[in-house]
Order: C-alpha cells, then sequence, then structure tokens
C-alpha cells in the first residue's frame, strides 16, 4: 500500500463536508438508520435513468420498501439530453401530482447525468428539498456527487444554469462499478488521478504504482482510491465552497482545454474524463512552457497519462484532426473564463496547482496543444 496516509491532512477531525460521505459494499445497508442520523426523512423521490433502473432498480427499491421509506420513483433516459428544462419540467409535474412537498427527499441513483439532474431538480423544487447522491460511475463517485454543483444544460453551452445545492449524504459502493464499460473506468479514473496531480504527490505516487489494479477493480487499492479522491474533493469544497479564494477553481485541472473538446464534439462522441485526461496532458505542457513546471516532473505527469487508453481512431478524430485555432475559440466559450479571458489551472510541481490569474499569450496556448497532439500522436491506440 505505499504506506500512504489514507487520512488527509487538516481533515482529522472529519469536518462536515467529508463526514457526509459513506464508502462502503453495501452501502444502503441500514440505510433508514443512516437517512435518520443526518436529519433526512423516509420519504424520498428516487430518480434513475433507464440503465440505472434496470441494474438496480428493484434491490434499491425493495430495500426501501423493507426499510419503511415512502418513496416515489422516478426515470429518465440515459442521456446527457436529460439534462433540460424540459425533463426537468416533466419530473416536476410527475412530483406534484404524486403529492411530494418539502417533507421530501430526494435520492439521485446514477452517474453525472442523473447527479446534476436530480440536485438541479431538489435544489429548485419548493424552493429546495434535500438530495441524497447514490453515484453508480467513478466519475460520478470521485467528482459529480461531490461539492453541491448542480445544473442543467442549454443548446449554447453545457452546466450554464444551476445551482450550488450541496448533498446531504453521498453514498458510494464501490461494487457498482463491476457493471460498468472499461470505457467509463478510464473516464473516471482520468478525475481520480487529477487529485494526484493538484494535490498530493503521495497518492500520485501511488495512482502510478497501482493503476491497473484499480483499472480492474482489485480491492484495496479501488476503494482507496475513491476515498483518497472523495476527499481530496470534499475538503477543497469545504474551504472554498463558491470559489471565491481559486481554491476549488484547482479542481479544473486539465478542464480549460477539455471544455473545448466537449464542446466541439457536441457533447456527444467524447466522454468527459477522456476530454480531461487530454486537457491534462496539454496543461502539463503549458505549465512547463511558462516556467513553472520541471522537466523531470513533466515526464512523470506524463508517463501517468500514457497510461491511459481510449477507442481506437477516437483521439485522431476529435483531437488530432481539429484546427488548433477551432479548439482555442471553443475554449473561448467555456463558462469558467471571467472578464473573456482563459482561466488556467496550472501546476507549480506534481502535487501543488494554482490558478493562474494573469492572461496566457495565446501563441503559448497553440503550442501546448500542438504538444499534445505530438504525445497523442506518438501514443499507442486501445
Amino acid at each position: 500500500m505505499c504506506g500512504i496516509p489514507w487520512q488527509l491532512s487538516g481533515i482529522n477531525n472529519k469536518p462536515e463536508a467529508v463526514s457526509k460521505i459513506i464508502v462502503g459494499t453495501p452501502v444502503l445497508a441500514g440505510v433508514g438508520s443512516l437517512f435518520k442520523t443526518h436529519g433526512l426523512s423516509k420519504k424520498t423521490v428516487v430518480l434513475f435513468d433507464e440503465h440505472t433502473r434496470k441494474l438496480y432498480g428493484e434491490t434499491i427499491l425493495q430495500k426501501l420498501h423493507d426499510e419503511g421509506f415512502q418513496y416515489q420513483e422516478l426515470v429518465v433516459p440515459a442521456r446527457e439530453a436529460s439534462k433540460s428544462f424540459s425533463a426537468a419540467y416533466r419530473l416536476y409535474g410527475s412530483m406534484i401530482e404524486a403529492d411530494v412537498d418539502r417533507s421530501w427527499n430526494l435520492l439521485a441513483v446514477g452517474g453525472g447525468v442523473v447527479g446534476d439532474l436530480g440536485g438541479f431538480i431538489a435544489a429548485s423544487y419548493f424552493r429546495g428539498i434535500p438530495v441524497i447522491q447514490l453515484p453508480t460511475t467513478l466519475l460520478a463517485m470521485t467528482d459529480s456527487s461531490i461539492g453541491g454543483k448542480v445544473a442543467i444544460n442549454h443548446p449554447l453551452g453545457k452546466n450554464l444554469i444551476g445551482f450550488f445545492h450541496e448533498a446531504e449524504l453521498i453514498m458510494i459502493d464501490p461494487a457498482y462499478l463491476a457493471t460498468l464499460p472499461r470505457r467509463e473506468i478510464y473516464a473516471g479514473m482520468a478525475e481520480v488521478v487529477k487529485y494526484g496531480f493538484i494535490s498530493d504527490e503521495p497518492f500520485f505516487s501511488f495512482l502510478d504504482l497501482h493503476f491497473s489494479d484499480i483499472m480492474n477493480l482489485q480491492e484495496p487499492f479501488l476503494t482507496e482510491a475513491i476515498k483518497k479522491s472523495a476527499f481530496i474533493k470534499a475538503d477543497v469544497v469545504e474551504k472554498d465552497f463558491r470559489e471565491t479564494s481559486g481554491l476549488r477553481a484547482t479542481l479544473n485541472f486539465g478542464h480549460t482545454f477539455a471544455h473545448g473538446l466537449e464542446k466541439l464534439a457536441e457533447y456527444r462522441y467524447l466522454r468527459h474524463g477522456e476530454a480531461v485526461t487530454i486537457g491534462m496532458v496539454c496543461a502539463l505542457f503549458l505549465s512547463h512552457h511558462l516556467g513553472y513546471l520541471d522537466q523531470p516532473s513533466l515526464e512523470r505527469g506524463l508517463a501517468l497519462l500514457q497510461k491511459f487508453r481510449f477507442p481506437k481512431g477516437l483521439v485522431k478524430r476529435r483531437f488530432l484532426d481539429i484546427d488548433s485555432a477551432l479548439l482555442l475559440e471553443a475554449m473561448l466559450s467555456d463558462k469558467k473564463k471571467l472578464d473573456k479571458k482563459l482561466r488556467f489551472v496550472l501546476l507549480k510541481k506534481l502535487g501543488e496547482a494554482f490558478l493562474l490569474e494573469e492572461s496566457v499569450e495565446e501563441s503559448l496556448v497553440l503550442k501546448s496543444i500542438d504538444e499534445g497532439r505530438r504525445f497523442f500522436s506518438r501514443k499507442p491506440a486501445h
């Protein structure tokens, strides 16, 4: 286990954000008592997508029934388009017809789409009811279910309309990952690796050593990676919930490039984690070109990202074949920019990220994209 201290420095007293995160198998054991401990009622709207309903629905609903819950089941299509006003409007109607009031809460069962949509519904229904997250993907377990950012999409951009509405409880069961396609494991692993880059060099080393173990869902490596990632994000969010100090912004390492790629891929053809992996490569090069990251650290970072695999031809179609100026233009439409200026999260060293406040010359951004192209053009396809 590399002797890594899994309790984060600075969170030994388990602050509120971390105490809301429960990791275990089966995580729903004693769910009634768990809800009571966190001040939650046993009246629950359970939101699935079509996939999570099929895979876990009967077991989850039976468990709620056995624990004496009153519940209302809702299901949405398993696609990004479900994060929309039209989907939300339909769900509001179903909840109103079922006499759901502010004494209820909402349990979101799924990946990022269900988590975001469920959080958005909970934040706005009756001016806000509690939301509980039950993430079923690695990406959701380690990133999107934590931190209270909930949103729906607009045709002009992703996640542009939303709220800060923190979950009252986040229940993570690594066993759910057994049903996940390998491509989705890689996509989630991108966010896990991100935490090593931005916050914890020993964790980076652990991930480098045990990358294959985690990808193969081997214990205890998988659960430890999930716990560490979730606790890092919870700690950062608690210290800077609304991104006022710049600390929370460091969670967006690689994301400025990634959001541009996602926009060009129409939010359909490229997984978020795949875009983030490419974005982190470009961000490493930009950190180096601006004089912050030394050559040995750059090479260590690239060596870890070299372990990621993509579907054959994906990177060529969605990155290598895209004009650099077009990608830069798409990046400029990112909601993360401030005063029409791109905001980059860079590394001073492995395990230490910062938000660069000043502008970066476009030529250096384009150079970093080109360096990323050369990296991926040499990279073996999956």
